[in-house]
């Protein structure tokens, strides 16, 4: 991701929408942030996590992809996405009812999620 998002702008933006607030602005920051959260937890490029349309990092340490799909790739709605970080939705149930789209060996991402700092 190219633009870092200020921790304390991050939180803030996941706090709203933990407390119900669904605005582009509000759910565009919380999802960039939580993404570079992940990105900087794991780093490397073996996992492409994709969340339209806010964002997409890549993450996992592993086989470098250079050109075209990668050969994991996770995508979901930004909803799931936040569901998902803040443990609200466990990645088994996620990706049961289809909320994650999930392809490649290394796309389990159950083991990561949530993210440390924003369970709750």
């Amino acid at each position: 991701m190219a633009r870092r998002i200020d921790p304390a702008q991050g939180l803030a933006a996941v706090r709203a929408w933990r407390l119900g607030e669904t605005g582009r602005s509000v759910l565009a920051t919380a999802v960039r942030f939580t993404l570079q959260d992940l990105e900087s937890d794991h780093p490397g490029h073996a996992v492409e996590v994709r969340v339209p349309p806010f964002g997409a990092v890549q993450c996992m340490p592993g086989v470098r992809h250079r050109r075209g799909t990668p050969p994991a790739v996770v995508e979901m709605a930004p909803e799931t996405w936040l569901r998902l970080v803040t443990g609200r939705v466990t990645w088994e149930e996620a990706v049961a009812d289809g909320r994650v789209q999930a392809s490649g060996i290394r796309s389990d991402l159950g083991w990561a999620l949530p993210l440390a700092g924003l369970r709750g």
